[in-house]
């Protein structure tokens, strides 16, 4: 990999205005590891009115200095880059930002601030000269998180960095340093004090990781889930019965593990977990035989709780919170009706009927069952489509039964019925003969016909319909391999 030539560009002009530059952040690592970075960060010991005079197409507004220089670069990841001057953070009283910050002189005392080893490496663009001293390079080596200087520290300037810490180590693959984990684990009632917006992000992005579901486990060993979702912890140790060979917690776990491994969306992820949240709480009994009546209400509820109190859109709470209401539909092939299929497509809108069907894959694989899409789901998805689809009948055409009469000045009776059959032939034939004009001049040749003709091309037509109904059909039933 190289630095891309616009990073390049910013550094060489600070350097030709008497001013230091380097790479430095969470870039730097994702540079070292050979993976592309999603954005570019540069530090310097330029002061903001100085990086401003410098770059005249850029803007500043936040209280770090921080300024954005806009590139022209054809690459989203590098149509902005940010240049922050050296800086030192001193007290943080709401665990969150600074309460004031100095410039810094030096690009060690700027790496000194940061949250972990690996994000505290320092590159130089033109000669690849790495600023390291923390032995972040080391660390990157071992797949080891470790906090800069005394944990303690970090954590007390910034408890976000507690999930963080979590998030690098679930996303990056990283095992987290035994003194760092330890004093998350001290420190974790700190997050109590970060505002439910930035921990909904971090858990978010813990969920949509690779590994999703060990990113959850790190929060719940390191104390932190508890702050976020306790309810989730409320299932630890809880055994099912007979249709389960795990307990609750293990069981959201795997299902979320096979959401994130399919690399379903956030929705599925999130209902996956969720979807038996309740069960701990509506559990009825002990052993094989134990209960859970209505743990699919219950749990909608509180998925409805839960996400509002994490601060998620109307619509992200609305969709999962269908997801994990109605994750326990029932369906045995020749059992359920069409019409029962019809309500749950209604009740659930059919924009969401793919992904309720993930969550109920999600939840079969979680339960340890072999196979997570079996014959009566792959024929489940066959009716579904079957009752999506538009009927084809009459009212598909752009004609009327008012239309027919008062055109050939007929009284309701069969004749009417006659002509819309052939007219929605035609239609099936050509989709273009669906055209006001040409229906209305066919329904006046029509109306010269005899009531025997009439009828015969009628009759054709219907067949021509019950035709076309029954090959839509096998098409469908041959797309999802059912009989």
């Amino acid at each position: 990999m190289e630095i891309p030539k616009e990073v390049k560009f910013i550094i060489d002009k600070l350097k030709k205005a008497g001013f230091e530059g380097y790479v430095v952040g969470g870039c730097v690592r994702d540079f070292l590891r050979g993976e592309e970075p999603e954005d570019w960060d540069i530090a310097t010991n330029a002061k903001p009115v100085e990086i401003g005079k410098i770059f005249l197409r850029s803007f500043s507004d936040n209280k770090f200095g921080t300024v954005t220089v806009l590139t022209g670069s054809e690459n989203p990841r590098l149509k902005e880059i940010e240049i922050t001057p050296y800086r030192i953070d001193e007290k943080y009283s709401d665990k969150r930002h600074p309460d004031k910050i100095k410039w810094a002189k030096s690009i060690e005392e700027d790496l000194a601030r940061r949250d972990f080893t690996v994000n505290a490496i320092a590159l130089e663009a033109g000669n690849l000269k790495i600023i390291d001293p923390f032995s972040g390079q080391k660390d990157l080596k071992r797949k080891i998180l470790k906090a800069v200087g005394n944990p303690k520290d970090r954590f007390n300037e910034d408890a976000l960095r507690l999930m963080r810490a979590v998030r690098f180590a679930t996303t990056l693959g990283f095992k987290i340093e035994k003194n760092t984990e330890k004093s998350i684990k001290e420190n974790s009632p700190g997050l109590q004090m970060i505002s439910k917006e930035r921990i909904r992000d971090e858990f978010l992005k813990i969920i949509m990781a690779e590994k999703a579901d060990e990113g959850v486990e790190l929060l719940r060993k390191n104390l932190l889930l508890r702050y976020i979702v306790p309810e989730l912890e409320e299932g630890y140790g809880v055994s099912q019965n007979k249709h389960h060979i795990y307990e609750c917690y293990q069981h959201s776990l795997l299902s979320l593990r096979y959401a994130a491994k399919k690399d379903f969306n956030k929705y599925v992820r999130l209902a996956a977990l969720f979807h038996d949240i309740a069960k701990p709480r509506v559990k009825q009994g002990k052993g094989l035989n134990a209960t859970f009546y209505n743990h699919e209400i219950m749990g909608a509820r509180m998925t409805i709780q839960i996400l509002s109190r994490l601060k998620f859109p109307k619509k992200d709470i609305e969709k999962i919170t269908k997801l994990v209401r109605y994750h326990l539909f029932y369906y045995n092939v020749n059992e359920v009706s069409d019409t029962s299929v019809r309500r749950l497509v209604r009740k659930m809108g059919p924009e969401n009927m793919e992904e309720l069907l993930q969550v109920r894959m999600s939840d079969r694989i979680g339960s340890g069952v072999p196979k997570a899409e079996p014959y009566k789901l792959r024929h489940l998805k066959y009716t579904i489509e079957k009752v999506s689809q538009d009927p084809i009948s009459v009212r598909m055409i752009k004609v009327n039964g008012e239309d027919v009469m008062k055109i050939l000045g007929l009284k309701p009776g069969p004749k009417v019925g006659q002509v819309l059959d052939i007219l929605l032939g035609f239609v099936l034939e050509n989709p273009n003969n669906n055209e006001r004009s040409f229906l209305e001049k066919e329904i006046k040749k029509l109306g010269k016909l005899s009531e025997k003709k009439l009828e015969t091309i009628s009759q054709k037509a219907r067949k021509q319909r019950e035709m076309i109904e029954v090959k839509r059909d096998a098409m469908t039933k041959k797309k999802y391999w059912v009989t």
